[in-house]
C-alpha cells in the first residue's frame, strides 16, 4: 500500500516520541493500531465484495457460453433428427417398392402368388419344432356316426 521503509517508520516514531511525550504515546499507538486495523478490514472487505461480483460476472458470462453452445446442439441434433427421419422413410418407400414387384402388365407378379395373402395355414409346411407333439384331427361326422 504504502512504501514506507524501516528509516522511514523510525523518523515517525522519533517525531511523535517527541511530539507527544512518554506518557501519551502508547495510547496514541493503540489508537492508531485501531485505525490500521478498520482500515485494513475495510479494505478486505471491498476486495472481497469486488472479487465476488467478478465471480459472478464470470459464471454468468460462462452460463451464456454454455447456453449458446447448447442451442447450437440442439438446432443440430434436430436437423440431424430430421434428416435421419427422411433417410428412414425414403429406405422404407425403397423397401416397400421392392416388395411389391409389379408385372409389364400391371398384373400381379409372376408365379401366381400374391404378395398380400395369407400364409399357408397348414402347420406340417411351417417350420415348427418337432418336438412338440401335434393333436390327430378328428374325424368329422364319419367317426361321430360310427359311435
Amino acid at each position: 500500500m504504502f512504501d514506507l521503509g524501516f528509516t522511514e517508520l523510525l523518523l515517525v516514531a522519533v517525531v511523535a516520541l517527541v511530539v507527544l511525550g512518554p506518557q501519551r504515546l502508547p495510547k496514541a499507538a493503540r489508537f492508531a493500531g485501531l485505525w490500521v486495523r478498520r482500515a485494513r478490514a475495510q479494505w478486505d472487505s471491498v476486495r472481497m465484495e469486488l472479487e465476488r461480483e467478478l465471480a459472478a460476472e464470470e459464471l454468468k458470462r460462462d452460463l451464456q457460453a454454455s447456453r449458446e453452445a447448447l442451442e447450437g446442439l440442439g438446432g443440430d441434433l434436430r436437423d440431424t433428427g430430421e434428416r435421419a427421419r427422411r433417410e428412414a422413410e425414403a429406405m422404407r418407400d425403397q423397401a416397400r417398392d421392392a416388395m411389391t414387384p409389379i408385372d409389364q402388365d400391371g398384373g400381379p407378379p409372376a408365379g401366381g402368388a400374391n404378395p398380400d395373402s395369407e400364409p399357408n395355414p397348414d402347420p406340417d409346411e411351417d417350420d415348427v419344432d418337432a418336438s412338440i407333439p401335434r393333436r390327430k384331427p378328428a374325424d368329422s361326422e364319419d367317426d361321430a356316426g360310427q359311435r
